[in-house]
């Protein structure tokens, strides 16, 4: 903090200084201690059309805080972005262009047009462990030109950001135990290995890839039976090796997608097994047989030979799909396992003898 002419306290930040649009704009860096401090957010009670930004959506903010308190060594937080109400001083570094000190009156309203969330997640964190408050963080300050330029600068933040997909999620992700097995499968055993689309997670019609790698993530979690953030031993990592090539050994299907006799596409277009929905039911039907037969659960899936597997089989016509397109809700996936389950000979709990009932009535 520093006084510039003896009037305002400010702020000081060190900071390059840019031009964008005609706009002055500062990148600066700052301590993660006062973040709560100096940026503010909006009151939730203000209406939207006299707010900067939209509400905090509270939900979120557990999971941040956990992530910066279970990484403190190794976290990315990206920039905020913020508006600052008042005329600003930016002092040059002599001989650097644009490389100085930013000096932010101490009194100016500071909003945050994007990262409150990050700025809320930041206050709870340091909260909790303090030393996180000496680390710092981006922020990317414009000068405020009135609520109309915030609210425009909210929406043109937020028009182009495009959530990953859950597959490049998991491709990228190397923190979480399920995305490292998922990766592990896509990419070493068959069925996988080479019919994964890592990227996407919905396959193109004309694609030559079979599964995407969030549907291998989710169906080998359900197999496991594993929350969200739970880890993975490597007997988890045997036993869901074992099992998925155990259930390709009884996939005709598969075997001749991946020797070329059929492709992917006439798959998809055909049989069930082909999407995300039919190899979902295959992990539950996996994590039953498993409990149930520990001996004879290889023995037991030989009986997928004889499953038809068709779209037009009056079986997944009311259980696999609504409205005549093919399902991933909750309640089709379990149905298609129940079905899996009464052909391979294994009980059905209480509550998936209920969804039965709901479905013959």
């Amino acid at each position: 903090m520093s006084n510039t002419d003896n009037s305002s306290y400010c702020y000081a930040f060190p900071a390059v200084r840019g031009l964008q649009a005609g706009n002055t704009f500062f990148i600066a860096t700052c301590p993660m201690r006062i973040i709560p401090r100096i940026f503010v957010y909006d009151e939730e009670e203000v209406p939207p059309e006299l707010r900067a930004q939209r509400t905090l959506n509270k939900s979120r903010i557990p999971e941040m805080v956990r992530y910066l308190l279970e990484n403190p060594d190794d976290y990315v937080f990206s920039a905020l972005t913020a508006s600052v109400g008042s005329e600003v001083h930016f002092e040059e570094f002599e001989g650097a262009s644009n490389m100085g000190t930013l000096k932010v009156p101490m009194d100016a309203q500071i909003l945050i047009n994007d990262g409150q969330h990050r700025r809320k997640a930041i206050e709870e964190a340091v909260k909790e462990r303090p030393e996180l408050g000496h680390d710092n963080i981006p922020v990317l300050f414009f000068v405020d030109e009135g609520l109309i330029r915030s609210q425009q600068m909210f929406a043109d933040l937020n028009k182009y950001a495009v959530k990953p997909s859950p597959s490049l999620g998991t491709l990228y992700d190397h923190r979480d135990p399920a995305s490292h097995l998922a990766r592990y499968l896509a990419t070493e055993i068959a069925p996988f290995k080479g019919m994964t689309e890592m990227e996407k997670s919905s396959i193109s019609v004309m694609s030559n890839k079979l599964f995407t790698l969030s549907s291998i993530k989710q169906a080998t979690r359900a197999l496991l039976s594993k929350g969200i953030k739970e880890g993975y031993s490597d007997r988890d990592k045997e036993v869901a090796t074992q099992y998925w090539v155990a259930v390709f050994t009884n996939m005709p299907d598969w075997q001749q997608a991946i020797s070329k006799q059929v492709t992917p596409a006439q798959l998809r277009q055909e049989y069930i097994h082909a999407h995300g929905v039919g190899l979902h039911a295959l992990g539950m039907l996996g994590k039953d047989l498993l409990c149930e037969s520990p001996d004879e659960w290889q023995k037991k899936l030989e009986k997928l030979n004889e499953i038809d597997w068709r779209k037009a089989n009056p079986v997944w016509i009311e259980r696999s799909m609504q409205h005549g397109k093919l399902s991933k809700s909750n309640t089709s996936i379990q149905l298609t396992c129940n079905a899996l389950k009464l052909e391979l000979g294994l009980k059905l709990t209480p509550e998936e003898n209920a969804l039965e009932g709901q479905l013959e009535q």
